[in-house]
């Protein structure tokens, strides 16, 4: 728990953020009081599109009451397979100020019974973040904060961060700096996610859970398996197991699918359609890409999840989220 003086010098903090934003790893350095930057959100709300008990995560995440999700709009990725896109990109929801935000969060743990407050996506409005974790603190919040990530984080995110969350969630996205620039439209996506998480590591540790199987408190690294990526997803497992923990508690994610740009009609395609004349094959039915991004516009297949996971073994880890083989949750 942070003491009143601990407390006032994250507000402080926060705030000083905003007028000066570089607390993500895009630098924008633009006054959120007077414009945005690529995340698009200023300073004095946040943008939320949900806020809800939620039953789609992990179980030991959701439990029996569900996770207290909290879905931000905006995001400081572009990712082309974004299956939130409605929400990242476009930037739907209500404006909420810090001390709304964390009036909902005692609704969460009041009405809701949630198990914990699970702050989705929050890379880009972590000043506000930490004015509403403050303030429902002093309502009385108690239950665990997740901060659950892209893992586009900065260090200086992750240290305003400290003592107030107590699990850190990132996913992990891929590993060649061409995959992330294609896919996720940052270049340095790789070398920001190491850092990262090796920092969340250093403040919160291995995950712990209750008696039950709820988690408590750690780092829960997630891998969302792309179509023809299993190659990145291996040198991912390894490297956590050599640079963060072997008891690094690990979900490989198989739920993968076309979503947002990924599939749909190339740009060349539509003009070549167009440009050609009226009872002619288009131009681009000789080229060999149609749609866009063609290379992931299919789901991931067995052999594919089954290869990130046996290098996750090779390399040491072993507690990895699977499905329970008994009633109750797994932990």
């Amino acid at each position: 728990m942070l003491s009143s003086v601990e407390a006032s010098k994250k507000r402080s903090a926060a705030y000083a953020h905003l007028r000066n934003c570089n607390l993500c790893p895009r630098l924008c350095g633009v006054n959120r009081y007077e414009k945005t930057g690529m995340c698009l959100i200023g300073a004095e709300t946040v943008k939320v599109n949900v806020i809800a008990p939620h039953f789609g995560e992990e179980p030991c995440i959701q439990g029996h009451n569900g996770s207290g999700a909290v879905f931000f709009s905006g995001c400081n990725l572009r990712c082309v397979f974004c299956q939130n896109h409605d929400i990242a990109h476009q930037r739907n929801g209500q404006d909420l100020t810090p001390e709304e935000l964390g009036e909902w969060y005692m609704k969460l743990q009041t009405v809701g019974r949630v198990h914990n407050i699970n702050l989705i996506t929050p890379e880009h409005v972590v000043p506000q973040v930490v004015l509403s974790i403050l303030h429902a603190r002093d309502l009385g919040l108690n239950i665990p904060i997740i901060y659950n990530t892209s893992a586009f984080d900065s260090l200086a995110s992750i240290e305003l961060m400290d003592g107030l969350v107590d699990i850190y969630l990132p996913d992990f996205k891929v590993w060649k700096d061409s995959t992330s620039k294609r896919l996720l439209k940052a270049d340095n996506y790789t070398a920001v996610a190491m850092e990262s998480v090796k920092a969340m590591h250093a403040q919160v540790g291995d995950l712990c859970f209750t008696p039950d199987g709820i988690a408590k408190k750690g780092l829960f690294v997630r891998h969302l398996v792309m179509p023809g990526k299993e190659d990145e997803g291996e040198e991912i497992m390894r490297w956590i197991a050599s640079n963060v923990s072997r008891d690094a508690f690990i979900n490989i994610m198989e739920q993968y699918h076309p979503d947002a740009h990924v599939g749909k009609p190339s740009r060349r395609h539509i003009n070549d359609t167009e440009a050609s004349e009226p009872g002619t094959e288009p131009m681009d039915q000789q080229k060999a890409s149609k749609v866009r991004y063609e290379e992931i516009n299919r789901h991931v297949t067995a052999d594919e999840i089954s290869t990130v996971r046996k290098a996750a073994e090779s390399a040491g880890l072993w507690r990895f989220c699977d499905p329970p083989r008994h009633d109750g949750f797994s932990i």
